[in-house]
């Protein structure tokens, strides 16, 4: 099993206090003789829907000196795994959660915007000093 990302819990307190509930940490799937292995699976009862939201969450902090050679990486991994959840468990949506620092400096750019529109990236943008969720990105 891989290792947490350094602001994994900070993003597990950020959906409870949000009222999601983890289900999942992390969220195992198998496909074929492939093992894949998200941060983590969550789940919000709404009232106006009988059977809820699931979600799935990878965590990226992004703290190596490039960002452009981190965010290949976590790309490649959410496609993989938003590949396999839309054949295995097509009602749970997959995010990419990074900080909020990153996404201004990164993802905002033209470049991450052009990859996020690409890509189908749904993100969600974390305060690390605040332990909460700034924004959720479809």
């Amino acid at each position: 099993m891989p290792a947490k990302d350094n602001f994994h819990d900070i993003v597990r307190k950020a959906l409870i206090r949000e009222g999601w509930q983890i289900t999942h940490d992390p969220y195992f799937m198998r496909y074929g003789d492939t093992d894949f292995y998200i941060d983590l699976g969550a789940e919000k009862i709404l009232a106006a829907e009988k059977d809820g939201r699931k979600i799935a969450v990878e965590v990226k902090t992004f703290l190596a000196d490039s960002v452009t050679y981190e965010f290949h990486t976590a790309l490649g991994q959410f496609i993989n795994y938003r590949d396999v959840l839309e054949e295995t468990e097509p009602d749970r949506t997959l995010y990419l959660c990074v900080p909020g620092e990153v996404y201004r400096s990164f993802f905002e750019s033209r470049f991450g915007r052009l990859a996020i529109s690409k890509n189908r990236l749904r993100l969600i943008v974390c305060n690390i000093g605040k332990e909460e969720i700034e924004e959720w990105r479809n």
